[in-house]
């Protein structure tokens, strides 16, 4: 006896109408008919009795519904039970961020995420900047607020929750310092920082352009070990770095943004392990959050 049959069933026996009951379960009447026979078969007696005018229960059809809608009904509780529980985000929901990716678009989206689901906690991690996805991989967090330059068969790139214009950052005596903006050509003249291999290559390749528009491979020569030793180098003069322009600085004073034509802004946004979705990933991914004019 499959579900089909089940619900067949008792539709007619609500009805006591091959027609209504198939409008009922938008299938046609002759397919109903079917499953009612098939039902009979099985069961080894007449559920109903058939007239041109009427249908009826039989004894043994009344007796069955008995048995079986009770068991039917729970079924179904269980199943919308379920269902409720998939979609409800509760427990604890682990974001990760970068010391670049967690600012105000960050904030912006928890804070419109805690006000939707008052019963799931949300819990902030900074991760690495070197290997960003470890942590998800590990299962160490359910999230990663980052740049979406992914191209991982793993990973799921969700909503874009900001675009961020790109900046270059240069030393306050940098000869560029007193630019009001630079071109994506002009970095083809100058020397930047070489990614970790950690990082991935399309992750890589968005934030520091391995060419120029025009074609040009830009100078990524001077090995790095993270985002401090980078601004290390860029305040001393040794490189450039390609960024954006909300990189928070604290306020130094011997580094300089100076805007960047001819890139378009990074989408910030959400990323997850496709395996590891869950009831709170899918409402936070849902969580409205205008993005900021511009």
């Amino acid at each position: 006896m499959d579900m089909q049959q089940v619900e067949a069933f008792l539709a007619v026996a609500d009805e006591l109408h091959f027609g209504r009951a198939a409008e009922r379960l938008v299938l046609s009447r002759p397919r109903v008919s079917k499953l009612i026979a098939s039902l009979e078969r099985e069961v080894g007696g007449a559920l109903f009795s058939r007239t041109s005018r009427r249908v009826r229960l039989t004894p043994l059809g009344t007796r069955f519904r008995q048995q079986l809608r009770p068991g039917y009904n729970q079924m179904q509780a269980a199943l919308a039970d379920a269902r409720a529980a998939a979609t409800q985000a509760s427990g604890v929901l682990r974001i990760g961020f970068t010391v670049t990716t967690g600012g105000q678009a960050l904030t912006r989206l928890v804070t419109a995420f805690a006000s939707a689901h008052p019963d799931c906690q949300v819990s902030l991690t900074e991760v690495g900047i070197g290997d960003p996805y470890a942590p998800l991989r590990r299962d160490e967090i359910d999230v990663l607020v980052n740049w979406l330059a992914v191209d991982e068969p793993d990973l799921t790139a969700g909503p874009v929750i900001d675009r961020c214009d790109r900046a270059l950052a240069v030393a306050a005596g940098h000869p560029l310092a007193a630019s009001r903006q630079v071109t994506a050509e002009d970095l083809g003249d100058l020397e930047m920082a070489r990614i970790p291999p950690s990082l991935p290559a399309a992750l890589s390749d968005a934030l520091l352009p391995p060419r120029t528009p025009s074609g040009r491979p830009t100078r990524r020569i001077h090995q790095v070990q993270g985002l401090h030793h980078t601004l290390a180098l860029v305040a001393s003069g040794r490189i450039v770095h390609p960024t954006v322009a909300s990189l928070p600085l604290a306020h130094r004073a011997d580094i300089t943004l100076i805007p960047i034509t001819g890139l378009p802004p990074l989408p910030l946004g959400l990323i997850w392990c496709t395996a590891h979705e869950n009831a709170r990933i899918r409402a936070l991914a849902q969580t409205t959050v205008p993005l900021p004019s511009r």
